[in-house]
């Protein structure tokens, strides 16, 4: 028994000294995937017009959820007055009112254009907030180094400061070797049906294809992630699909409310949205992830980048520790979110039937259909129906773009020359942007916004005192102009 022991003691240890062995060698071979050479260029400075620019923008509340065609009118009023080359040089094309394409035509027509989005409507501010903000949403104030209001993070910046890099090039005589495409949607923030949808059928109707597509999704954010120190760049290569369902517990006998049954339409249907929330989809570390997985962690810390190059033995680990984190769960998994509740006419009578709706963000390899199957064969179920809650607004997750192409080079040398300390890394983005629709007209389709935040500025995206700091309007502004000259070499 003693030597049955100590063989079993040899043969374990041998056993961890090659497992010890393999990490070694999977660590030292994981190796940079970051560009090198790059330097960081010198910033032109911001305008003081500029800055007015911006916030004459942000003074037009072109809310999404209730278009008032006056202040989309002041919008493009204020475009077509403040950038005057821009409107004089560029073709201009009008989609259902409010949305805009502008081609600037290049030199070279064989080489396939590319696209830069960005949209005009912002998400309302709910009133019973609005005492809580540090400055008016929509005053387009500057206190000290911030420029407040809707549309400072999601999106108006973007449209503006592509438009002032735009200007600017104009009147320095730049022309781009291929042409350049600007598509300006009206209502993202309600699904982009008269925006982005309209936009691609005019590229589809008149054969139009792009290089690379760039929307709006992903920043550089500091502190992104534990055992990386340098801030993280993430370039979207695909989003989450969206769905929502609604569960419907029906049930044949309603009643008096002193007598209740064992269980009741309300008590069916929250039993089954508890079964739904302590049942979540499993987490995945394959497409998106992986290779934000692959990016990042040789730039970490030893112990962390041993465990990110070992995923074979560690993959478990890693998620668990994740999972803690809401951000870091949303990129691993589809999310289930209850949303919604409705069920009853009295306090004192029974309903026969109550409903709730849950919403869903699809990662890639899962599809709408297949979360249906999974939340009913979860619930397991009968008395529950489960529907579809709108199938046109329903989408499937974005496939995966390239970190091989002409777009992702680009625009990872283009970071590195904006944000130079920043370690760049494709990712998924958990949120639906209008760039979802530009599959039929570009298979390499990035989401990436230059800015560089804090984990405490993502509560400003649709939340209280949303605003940009000037420094970043800065970088953006010079983000787009150096992006466009890259895109023409």
């Amino acid at each position: 028994m003693r030597k049955l022991r100590r063989l079993l003691f040899r043969l374990l240890l041998f056993a961890l000294i090659i497992i010890i062995g393999i990490m070694i060698i999977r660590t030292l071979n994981f190796s940079s995937k970051q560009i090198q050479d790059i330097e960081a260029i010198k910033l032109f400075p911001l305008e003081k017009k500029s800055i007015e620019h911006l916030a004459q923008a942000i003074q037009i509340p072109t809310i999404s959820n209730n278009i008032d065609s006056s202040a989309y009118r002041n919008f493009d009023t204020l475009l077509q007055r403040t950038y005057l080359q821009v409107h004089q040089e560029l073709e201009r094309t009008v989609i259902n009112e409010f949305s805009y394409i502008y081609k600037w035509a290049g030199t070279n027509p064989r080489l396939e254009p590319i696209l830069l989005m960005g949209h005009s409507d912002v998400v309302p501010v709910e009133e019973a907030s609005r005492d809580r903000w540090d400055a008016d949403p929509f005053g387009g104030q500057i206190d000290e180094n911030l420029l407040y209001g809707r549309g400072t993070l999601d999106d108006k910046i973007n449209i503006i400061g592509i438009l002032e890099a735009c200007e600017k090039m104009l009147q320095e005589g730049f022309a781009p070797t291929r042409d350049i495409y600007f598509a300006f949607g009206h209502d993202e923030e309600v699904l982009g049906k008269y925006g982005a949808k309209a936009i691609v059928q005019y590229f589809k109707d008149n054969n139009l294809r792009f290089e690379y597509v760039l929307d709006e999704g992903q920043m550089v954010l500091n502190k992104a992630m534990g055992g990386l120190e340098q801030p993280l760049a993430m370039i979207g290569i695909s989003e989450k699909g969206y769905a929502t369902l609604t569960l419907t517990a029906q049930l044949e006998d309603g009643g008096h409310s002193s007598m209740p049954p064992p269980e009741t339409a309300v008590s069916t249907l929250t039993k089954a949205i508890n079964t739904l929330v302590e049942h979540p989809f499993p987490m995945k570390v394959d497409g998106a992830t992986a290779a934000l997985f692959e990016h990042v962690g040789p730039e970490m810390t030893i112990f962390n980048k041993t465990l990110f190059a070992n995923l074979w033995l560690t993959k478990g680990l890693i998620k668990s520790q994740l999972s803690k984190d809401p951000a870091a769960s949303a990129i691993m998994r589809t999310t289930t979110a209850p949303t919604m509740l409705r069920g009853g006419v009295k306090e004192n009578v029974l309903p026969t039937r109550a409903s709730a709706k849950i919403n869903f963000r699809i990662i890639p390899g899962e599809t709408v259909e297949s979360v249906k199957a999974y939340v009913e064969d979860v619930i397991n179920d009968k008395r529950i129906i489960v529907q579809i809650d709108d199938p046109e607004n329903s989408t499937d997750p974005a496939p995966l773009s390239s970190t091989d192409s002409f777009g992702f080079r680009v625009l990872q040398r283009t970071i590195k020359e904006i944000f130079p300390e920043a370690v760049v890394a494709p990712s998924l983005v958990i949120a639906a942007t209008d760039s979802r629709y530009y599959v039929d007209v570009s298979d390499n389709i990035y989401r990436f916004q230059p800015l560089q935040l804090d984990r405490s500025d993502l509560k400003r995206f649709h939340g209280i005192n949303e605003a940009i700091s000037l420094d970043n309007y800065q970088k953006a502004i010079n983000f787009y102009y150096q992006l466009i000259k890259n895109s023409s070499k």
